[in-house]
């Protein structure tokens, strides 16, 4: 029988975990808004970066000694956990930046896949003791307390642990896909299955999800990884070394250790969302605007943490504004705004019209604006449907119109991605010009 795993006892077990944020992938299908940064480096809802989630996670979870793998246009990243997340001398707490680096032991390849990137920098997160590892993913949206998930993991004393929630078959394609027996034990996991046959032997039966600790919710009948786990460090570290083809935690490492290793499930029932593509960043950061967003950015007990800047507050003129969200440092004059985010230092000018728009703003201010452009959104703009990137220029008259029937395509300062109208950062885009 499991031993039974107390809080005070879990509390204590913590100061013998280590937390690894993956953050190294290339983002292609979130381009544009990852041509100049790292896909965890997208920022989220005017303030925040992605990055910001997991690593508000772990401190929340008093999980601080934590490793991020970056690889692609990691410099913004860099520079803001540089500037973000700093202890103090007296504790042992650290977010430490592990970039992809050429080696003699390891050549000169980038990160195969998930378990690649860990594997390429074993001999830097080894040097620090610990005996479990929590692996997390930089690009999702959601809250968690990690102590519960290691809860369960000591509680079954599993070998690896894997946080699991429902989802449709409609989403199922784009998840690892488990079977679990009564005991929360893992005994099937296929990767991001395709076809009818396949995901029609997946099915979880309603009585199945209650018996692990959810409650059945109508239409999710497949139980998908939310791509974090929980190891057993020794264990980790030898399947990685072991197996240099185990490129990959949801195609190669979770389905070929079934079978060896005890594998089980931790149930998951709140809101999370995978930021993977424009159009789910889209979607999932609109959604925030509303007054019933399912994401509460808001809650007290679970800050989350970013860059501390010392801006003015908002700055509004005349404006009419429903169900939006302002930042700090933002200037609207006499516009319309209508579920929409304004990011930090944006000047939106008269006569503008913004519906269901993200306008993410600007890493600066400038002391002498441009004549003719200045940063932010020029007078009498309509923009519907669209992504305005960091520090762009939008002359006057500009037309933006996003719809899910355009296909893609790409301007001179601009994109279409998934129906979503972006505006590319620092670019310029001239009075009178008409996009979507």
């Amino acid at each position: 029988m499991a031993k039974t795993i107390d809080d005070s006892t879990l509390f204590l077990q913590m100061d013998d975990v280590v937390a690894i944020v993956l953050g190294g992938g290339r983002g292609s299908r979130l381009w544009p808004l990852t041509d100049e940064r790292a896909k965890p480096a997208v920022p989220l809802v005017g303030r925040y970066r992605l990055i910001d989630i997991p690593l508000s996670n772990c401190l929340h979870s008093k999980l601080d000694r934590i490793f991020v793998l970056t690889q692609f246009n990691s410099g913004s990243l860099n520079r803001h956990i540089t500037n973000a997340y700093k202890f103090d001398n007296f504790t042992r707490g650290f977010v430490e930046i592990l970039a992809a680096e050429q080696t003699d032991s390891e050549g000169d390849n980038w990160y195969q896949g998930t378990a690649d990137a860990i594997r390429k920098a074993i001999k830097h997160i080894r040097n620090v003791r610990a005996k479990h590892y929590v692996i997390l993913a930089g690009d999702h949206l959601y809250r968690m307390d990690y102590r519960t998930m290691m809860a369960t993991h000591l509680r079954e004393n599993a070998d690896i642990t894997v946080a699991a929630l429902p989802v449709t078959k409609q989403d199922a394609a784009g998840f690892g896909i488990m079977k679990v027996s009564n005991n929360g034990r893992i005994r099937e996991f296929v990767e991001k299955p395709q076809k009818d046959d396949q995901l029609k032997e997946l099915v979880f039966p309603r009585e199945a999800f209650e018996k692990i600790g959810f409650s059945p919710a109508r239409g999710r009948d497949y139980l998908g990884s939310m791509g974090v786990y929980a190891f057993k460090a020794n264990l980790l570290m030898d399947m990685l070394t072991s197996n240099k083809e185990w490129n990959d935690f949801g195609q190669h490492v979770i389905p070929s250790s079934l079978k060896s290793h005890k594998v089980v499930a931790h149930p998951f029932m709140g809101y999370w969302e995978d930021i993977g593509t424009v159009r789910s960043y889209f979607d999932s950061s609109i959604a925030l605007t509303g007054s019933k967003a399912p994401f509460e950015l808001n809650d007290p007990t679970h800050t989350i943490y970013t860059n501390s800047r010392y801006l003015p507050g908002a700055q509004i003129n005349g404006a009419s504004i429903t169900d939006s969200i302002l930042c700090e440092g933002c200037r609207i004059e006499e516009a319309t705004l209508k579920n929409a985010i304004v990011g930090i230092r944006t000047h939106i000018r008269k006569g503008v019209e913004i519906e269901r728009s993200i306008i993410m703003g600007a890493d600066y201010y400038e002391e002498h604006p441009r004549a003719k452009y200045p940063l932010g959104i020029g007078r009498d703009c309509k923009i519907s449907g669209a992504i305005i990137d960091k520090n762009a220029r939008i002359g006057k008259g500009v037309v933006i119109r996003g719809s899910k029937r355009l296909r893609d395509q790409t301007g001179e300062g601009w994109a279409i991605r998934d129906g979503v109208a972006i505006v590319l950062k620092n670019a310029v885009i001239p009075d009178g010009t008409v996009i979507g």
